[in-house]
Parts: C-alpha cells; sequence; structure tokens
C-alpha cells in the first residue's frame, strides 16, 4: 500500500520515519526543503505539491500547523482534492477545530474520498519512538482499513465516534495538559518560595493523587531549566484557541482554559512562544521572583 505524507515538521518527520520503518511505500511533500530530504534519504520518494501526492497513493497523511494550512492542502489549489481518486482515504493527524475538519470531510466526500480526523497527544519524543496516542474521528470501516498504518506510529489509537470527534477529544486533552502544567507550577514555585526543594516534593507526590503523566514528563525538565521543545507554547495557544472556538459556539464556558491562555499569551508576549509549555512555570517564577530548580 503506497502511503502519502504531507507536513513534515517536528511530529510528521519522525512520524513519516517510522512508517517508512514499519515497511510502508511514502511518498512525502512539505515546502522545507531540507525536510523533504531527510526524509527521502531515509527512504521515501517526493512529490512537488499535495495533488501531485494524492495522485500515487491509496492513502494521505497530513500533519499540519492549523484549520486554515489543512483547507489549503486538501482543498486548495493543488491539493489533494485535485489529485486523489476516488476511494482514497485522507488521514489528518492534525490538531485543528473540529468544524472545520466536518467542512473539509464533506467536501472529500463529495469525491468519493473518505476522510479520518485523528489528531495525536505525545510530542515530539512520542512521535520520535512510535508511542504517541492517536484520537479518531470517522467511519469504523475506514478506521479498522488505516489502523494498522496509525498503530505504527502509536502506543494508542482510540475511535472517538464520527468525524471531528477525533478533534474534539484532543481539544479535552490539551485542556487538562494545559491545567495539568499551571497546576504543577503553582505547586513547584509554592515550594520552592517556601524553602522545601522542589524535587523531592515531587518525589513525594507523584505516587500518589497528584501524580500524572504529565508531572513525570514535565517536572524533571522545568527542575533542570530544560525549556527546548517538546511542544511550543506557541502551538498549545493555537490549541487552546480552538478549544476556547468550540466552546463558545456550542455554549460551554471555560474559565480555567482561559486563564491559562492568557497565562501562555504573556509568556509569548516576553519572547517565550518557542520555548516548551513547561515554560509555564515562569509565568509564576516571574511573579513570585523564584526559580524552580534542583
Amino acid at each position: 500500500m503506497k502511503i502519502g505524507f504531507v507536513g513534515l515538521g517536528i511530529m510528521g518527520k519522525p512520524m513519516s520515519k517510522n512508517l517508512l520503518k514499519a515497511g510502508y511505500e511514502l511518498v512525502v511533500c512539505d515546502v522545507v526543503k531540507k525536510a523533504v530530504d531527510e526524509v527521502v534519504a531515509a527512504g521515501a520518494r517526493s512529490a512537488a505539491n499535495p495533488k501531485e501526492v494524492a495522485k500515487q497513493v491509496d492513502i494521505v497523511i497530513t500533519m499540519l500547523p492549523n484549520s486554515p494550512h489543512v483547507k489549503q492542502v486538501v482543498l486548495g489549489e493543488n491539493g489533494i482534492i485535485e489529485g486523489a481518486k476516488a476511494g482514497c482515504i485522507v488521514i489528518d493527524m492534525s490538531s485543528i477545530a473540529p468544524l472545520v475538519s466536518r467542512e473539509v470531510a464533506g467536501k472529500l466526500a463529495e469525491k468519493g474520498i473518505a476522510m479520518l480526523d485523528a489528531p495525536v497527544s505525545g510530542g515530539e519524543p512520542k512521535a520520535i519512538d512510535g508511542t504517541l496516542s492517536v484520537m479518531v474521528g470517522g467511519k469504523k470501516d475506514i478506521f479498522d482499513k488505516c489502523y494498522p498504518i496509525m498503530k505504527s506510529m502509536a502506543g494508542s489509537v482510540v475511535l472517538t465516534g464520527d468525524i471531528g470527534a477525533g478533534n474534539v477529544t484532543k481539544l479535552a486533552n490539551q485542556i487538562i495538559v494545559a491545567l495539568n502544567i499551571a497546576a504543577m507550577s503553582e505547586a513547584l514555585v509554592l515550594a520552592s518560595k517556601a524553602g522545601v526543594e522542589p524535587d523531592l516534593v515531587y518525589k513525594a507526590i507523584r505516587g500518589g493523587l497528584a501524580g500524572s503523566v504529565v508531572l513525570d514528563a514535565k517536572a524533571p525538565l522545568v527542575m533542570d531549566r530544560k525549556f527546548n521543545p517538546g511542544f511550543r507554547i506557541n502551538l498549545h495557544i493555537k490549541d487552546l484557541g480552538n478549544v476556547l472556538e468550540t466552546a463558545h459556539e456550542i455554549g460551554v464556558p471555560l474559565p480555567l482554559s482561559a486563564a491559562v491562555m492568557e497565562m501562555m499569551q504573556a509568556l509569548k508576549v516576553d519572547g517565550m512562544g518557542d520555548s516548551d509549555h513547561c515554560s509555564l512555570v515562569r509565568y509564576y517564577e516571574k511573579l513570585a521572583k523564584i526559580e524552580v530548580k534542583r
């Protein structure tokens, strides 16, 4: 089975390499030539644009920054819709607004092209080692057909409902991750300011109810002052923007999400937009005039 992959950024590049390792024939495309060359060196073939990718494959995977990019790549000039044959499947693994997923899927369906929205969680480390969590929306028969492909890049692949449900699930995921990082930041700044070693606090609480995957992933980075991404503040701002937009459209107040969004916006203004989202601790450190470190 031939697979196309459009979008070879911080997540897409390692994901595409894992498809190659799994033995899939891959045709790739990206605006950054260096990224394309690297994946081609690993065994893929390149195409000039998404249309040319779609002409050559049975399934096209997209991994793009946000809703407008997905609409352009799938539906725009030289887009996937212009090259794909009836019966082709598009797996959009970008994190975008659920209503846009439904809009794009509707346009593709008119041409006999199926779609799954399948955003991922886990950041660059899990993209590299192939243990991402994938949350999928779409028809079950299409999901079943594509499951082995997605599983070659992931530790967990779960169908959560019809088209758009994958991105609703991702929005829920991003709320929980953002609020966990904020809570961890508050706690470790409090401990540090009170004169208690944050590393000992972390070790004491990680095995109890306060323990979480987020705590284990981010607390050591904070204490070692390692703020390189990971998952950028700017990308989490994008996701929380989609969270709040969707929530407003369906009438769901999200006061905690809105508060963390403003904290991240403040960090962006301070020039930290390209730092890892665990940099949220620096918002609290600035207020308390203390650093959380070992």
